[in-house]
């Protein structure tokens, strides 16, 4: 096949676009627009120019809507090309400004060429998304939203997910109380689209109001569903937004009622380290409510004993966020057997992880009796009187061990470790520590009274 000449094709194109009629204008750039596929970026840039010029043109007669039609349609197929270099370009040649000029008067196949043109060019250009923010873009997206029953609506939530992402559109989302777009956008369209609405709902749910408005929309079962069947970016996502909804008491049973947890443990398990994260930072907040901590708990053995490293000592992090809850200390002793296992024959970062719950769970009698009965101090004691070991974990088993230590039940089994370097040290740590919180405490009760003195209008 002979290869084409592009420089000649461009400048028979611009003599079309300068002299041509108006039918010879429209059939080269239709022709343009199925060539974009396949000529080279350079000569599609050097036609942007002549088609942000027609696009821009004001309308005046019947014949100018058919070629910024044309024009519009061929510069969404420039944009599609390559890293979004093209997109960038045709922002910079003033198209985004036509494109919200002639939208508003437009209709039927021209609205839609329209609408995606611009979706293509906000997806790809930040100061496109700038002057649609800035110049009154987003209340003219709701205003098209609110009257819009065509397939054009999926391409109008897919501009407002890329626009959300400002702080500035979302003050007008909230203000416009357009919020349930928002929510409908993380539902309707592509995933990459969703995601974005997806992030945008969190960020907006860190302020109460918006929180409460969004799950009164319905933003949680959304979230879920993108959380249960997005890609591994998008699981990410959701779980982050869904972390940011949760952080207040009452949607923290909602969440976990609507399947969440069973995605975070997924998400415990992956290979992403800030989805790690995110799942051990979500499951202490749905954790405060006591069934809730019930099924983390069933999620957080099962990794134990089959996840892989990474995931034992995430698993194992969980469980000593959780021995600090007083509702949660009873599921965490059902866990002690196995975390005994782990703290003799796991990681090193399972057993700094698996000592820190020890600590904690060692300063109530009864969870000290179930981890004596499990075989717990001697491997304790050996961590501590490890000289090569990591100083975490000598410092967490020498804790657990001097809460041992002054229990009468268990102080002989620990008598010999009171003269170690490691264990002296934490006992003189722990008992300023504890003194410096008596003090604290009586200092808070007594701030308390001389408070209510010395406004009477308080007693």
């Amino acid at each position: 096949m002979k290869p084409v000449d592009w420089e000649r094709e461009l400048k028979r194109y611009q003599d079309v676009i300068t002299s041509g009629t108006k039918c010879m204008k429209i059939k080269a750039m239709v022709m343009l627009a199925r060539m974009s596929k396949h000529a080279p970026e350079h000569v599609l840039a050097r036609t942007i120019p002549f088609l942000t010029e027609i696009l821009g043109h004001n309308v005046s007669n019947d014949s100018v809507p058919s070629l910024q039609e044309a024009a519009a349609y061929c510069l969404k197929c420039i944009a599609c090309r390559g890293d979004g270099t093209l997109a960038v370009e045709i922002g910079g040649h003033g198209a985004t400004h036509s494109l919200m000029s002639v939208l508003p008067h437009s209709d039927g196949r021209m609205k839609k060429v329209l609408i995606k043109c611009l979706l293509v060019v906000v997806s790809f250009c930040n100061g496109s998304r700038t002057v649609v923010a800035t110049n009154g873009g987003v209340e003219m997206i709701i205003g098209l939203l609110r009257s819009c029953t065509d397939d054009t609506r999926r391409y109008l939530l897919e501009i407002l997910s890329v626009l959300a992402l400002r702080r500035d559109v979302r003050k007008v989302l909230t203000r416009q109380r357009a919020l349930r777009y928002l929510v409908e956008a993380a539902g309707l369209g592509s995933m990459v689209s969703r995601e974005r609405a997806c992030q945008a709902i969190g960020l907006l749910g860190v302020t109460r109001q918006a929180r409460r408005m969004l799950v009164e929309l319905g933003a949680i079962p959304i979230l879920v569903a993108l959380f249960r069947n997005g890609d591994h970016t998008t699981k990410r996502v959701a779980g982050n937004s869904l972390g940011v909804i949760s952080a207040h008491v009452e949607y923290i049973r909602p969440v976990a009622q609507a399947g969440a947890i069973p995605l975070y443990a997924e998400l415990l398990e992956g290979p992403d380290p800030v989805g790690k994260e995110i799942a051990e930072d979500v499951f202490c907040i749905l954790a405060v409510a006591e069934d809730n901590a019930v099924e983390i708990a069933g999620h957080l053995v099962r990794i134990l004993r089959e996840g892989d490293d990474e995931a034992k000592a995430s698993a194992a992090d969980v469980m000593w966020d959780l021995s600090g809850y007083k509702h949660s200390t009873s599921v965490v002793r059902d866990s002690i057997p196995i975390l005994v296992e782990l703290l003799g024959s796991g990681s090193e970062d399972v057993k700094v992880n698996v000592s820190g719950a020890f600590a904690q769970l060692s300063y109530d009698g009864t969870e000290r009796m179930a981890l004596a009965e499990a075989g717990a101090i001697p491997i304790l004691i050996g961590l501590m009187n490890d000289a090569d070991g990591v100083e975490d974990l000598r410092d967490n088993a020498a804790e657990a061990l001097l809460n041992f230590y002054e229990d009468p039940l268990y102080c002989d089994r620990v008598s010999d470790v009171i003269n170690v370097p490691s264990f002296r040290n934490i006992q003189n740590r722990l008992v300023d520590i504890r003194a410096s919180n008596e003090h604290m405490a009586r200092s808070l009760r007594r701030m308390s009274v001389e408070q209510l003195t010395w406004n009477p209008d308080l007693v």
